[in-house]
């Protein structure tokens, strides 16, 4: 036993240069990687040069497998490491069988796989998937560094911006190379940006037509931009509060939990893998359904472009974003006509607008056997609010929609498609942006009806955006109680608290203000279209909507840099305003005399 000795007191002493190596190596090499991945991929390369690329990548991927095997040498607990990392162990493994079949027998199964499915460019796409894969680990392991040192600093607020702000500036750099649209050139930066920060704010407002302005890279660029947006604010949120500060404390479990409508600490804990396995999962069922209800006659050029289209439209779908690979979005011939298909879009929308915390109330495993076993223990009241509110609008917007078009927008649709319509379009308005209808056709009251319905949103917690639908029920048995000269407010049997109250009306007044604010600007910088038709494009930005009277295209520079500053704040303002007041909770010692004053 003594040369095991002898082995650990070496790896023990020379554990701080390999570390300090290991990750220069390893950073340097994942710079170079992304570099080249994105010259390939964005840019036209020739056979030679895209040879070489691939040989550096394979050397890059190499390093990365060392780098694996050096950090389980240098860990003493070594199962603990692997069951720790076991995602990060998983693509070691998959990286060095792809690079020992490719140069043992000129064989790549995962490229293979792609293939086999008729993706176009597997090799591409192969490598881009695993040199970003590495790049998020480095990340990961960059921010755990400087996890109790500078992070720990920064406000959560300001780290929901910048990630946001990041996130889209990244998605204009990769939408502005030639690669990523059909056009000759490259796409300005102005409507690159627009196009970027629609997408991960997930609105859906576009100023080139997303079907046959951008190539098959670039629609993938903003798919990855919605599903990053769509779930990255919960993702964002909860591993900051696991990465900063010591641990997943009580003051990062207690942000998440005013942030994500989670009433105990505890639920708080294992927010981000549920999260993301919610979502991974009812993504791949949407896309499935999606897939089966496509009309047999309709053509695809492969079963992978048919699947692609599926799986766009289902994220689109479920993270309320509003974005379609249709000209007209699902107005286009046939599309309009596929009401299966609106039903699966509609229940997507739903299902990603109530909120992650409700749908585990919901859904998961743990809950129906609780209550299968406990028929009396009820839902939270959060989930209540959530389910009942989206029923109540959603209810209340399709029967106003189909009584004021039922002669103008769906007078040549039968009943049962009128009422399909009707409702597809009062679920849509809410947050997602989709139209089965021509929105510039449709009549005055309708379109108010709609700025109404967009202006309350989604639930909290969830992919959509607008004051959302607790904000509004708040405020409104608010008004209620202090008509029928009530002190406390009560929900349900609940009382509710007056910060929650005052929460609820800084938010509204935010949203009007800041919309009020903003049309009056558009209407100084585009005069050509009328202020109703300004009001319905802005309230659309900001509550991430992306329904249009068609106007976006033609806005001036001015114009589209104050929509695109409209969905930046519309998608991260309200949830700023509620970290910055979660993260500060000052109660004074003493009281000031009560003033009358005259109000109304």
């Amino acid at each position: 036993m003594a040369w095991k000795d002898r082995l650990n007191n070496f790896l023990y002493n020379s554990r701080v240069p390999a570390q300090i190596l290991r990750r220069v190596v390893v950073k340097l090499g994942a710079v170079v990687a992304l570099g080249l991945v994105l010259y390939i991929y964005g840019f036209e390369v020739t056979y030679l040069e895209t040879k070489l690329i691939f040989r550096i990548l394979d050397i890059i991927f190499l390093l990365y497998i060392l780098n694996f095997f050096t950090k389980l040498t240098y860990s003493f607990q070594r199962i603990a490491f692997i069951r720790e990392n076991l995602g990060e162990a998983i693509v070691t493994i998959i990286i060095l069988f792809n690079g020992i079949s490719k140069y043992l027998i000129s064989y790549i199964p995962g490229q293979e796989a792609l293939r086999f499915f008729g993706v176009q460019e597997s090799e591409v796409i192969y490598s881009t998937g695993v040199t970003f894969f590495i790049l998020m680990i480095i990340i990961m392991d960059f921010l755990k560094g400087m996890a109790h040192d500078r992070l720990y600093r920064i406000k959560p607020a300001f780290l929901l911006i910048f990630s946001f702000l990041g996130l889209s500036l990244v998605g204009m750099v990769l939408l502005m190379m030639p690669k990523m649209t059909n056009v000759p050139g490259q796409m300005n930066w102005i409507d690159s940006l627009f196009t970027s920060v629609s997408a991960t704010c997930v609105t859906g407002l576009i100023v080139e037509d997303t079907a046959t302005f951008f190539t098959l890279r670039g629609k993938l660029v903003i798919l990855m931009l919605m599903q990053l947006g769509g779930i990255g604010i919960v993702s964002f949120a909860t591993i900051f509060a696991a990465l900063v500060g010591k641990g997943f404390g009580i003051r990062q479990q207690s942000i998440v939990l005013d942030v994500f409508s989670e009433e105990s600490l505890f639920s708080a804990r294992g927010l981000i893998r549920r999260v993301v396995v919610i979502t991974i999962f009812i993504e791949i069922i949407g896309a499935f359904l999606i897939y089966i209800s496509y009309h047999p006659s309709l053509h695809f050029d492969s079963v992978w472009h048919k699947a692609f289209h599926s799986l766009f439209h289902s994220v689109s779908a479920f993270c309320n974003a509003g974005f379609t690979l249709y000209t007209d979005g699902f107005y286009s011939n046939p599309y309009r006509h596929f009401y299966v298909q609106h039903m699966v879009i509609g229940l997507l929308i739903v299902l990603g607008g109530i909120g992650f915390a409700p749908l585990q109330d919901l859904f998961s495993i743990s809950k129906l056997r609780e209550r299968l076993n406990n028929p009396w223990v009820d839902w939270k009241l959060s989930t209540k609010i959530a389910v009942y509110m989206s029923g109540i609008l959603i209810l209340f917007g399709g029967v106003c929609f189909f009584l004021l078009e039922r002669h103008n927008a769906i007078k040549d649709l039968s009943t049962s498609s009128s009422i399909i319509t009707s409702i597809f379009q009062s679920i849509t308005t809410r947050t997602a942006g989709f139209n089965t209808v021509d929105i510039g056709a449709l009549r005055t009251p309708t379109l108010v009806l709609i700025i109404f319905l967009m202006f309350i949103g989604a639930s909290p917690g969830s992919t959509g955006g607008g004051i959302k639908t607790s904000t509004f029920l708040l405020i409104m048995i608010s008004v209620l109680a202090t008509i029928r000269g009530k002190d406390t407010i009560e929900i349900g049997r609940r009382s509710i608290p007056q910060a929650l109250f005052y929460k609820a009306l800084t938010v509204f007044t935010f949203a009007a203000t800041y919309n009020l604010i903003l049309i009056f600007l558009l209407t100084i910088s585009e005069k050509n279209f009328d202020v109703f038709q300004i009001t319905f494009e802005q309230v659309s930005a900001f509550a991430t909507v992306g329904l249009s009277t068609g106007i976006t295209p033609n806005l001036s520079s001015t114009g589209k840099l104050l929509i695109t500053s409209s969905m930046f704040f519309g998608r991260i303002g309200t949830l700023t305003l509620a970290l910055a007041l979660a993260g500060r909770n000052s109660a004074a010692s003493y009281k000031y005399p009560a003033a009358r004053i005259m109000v109304g």
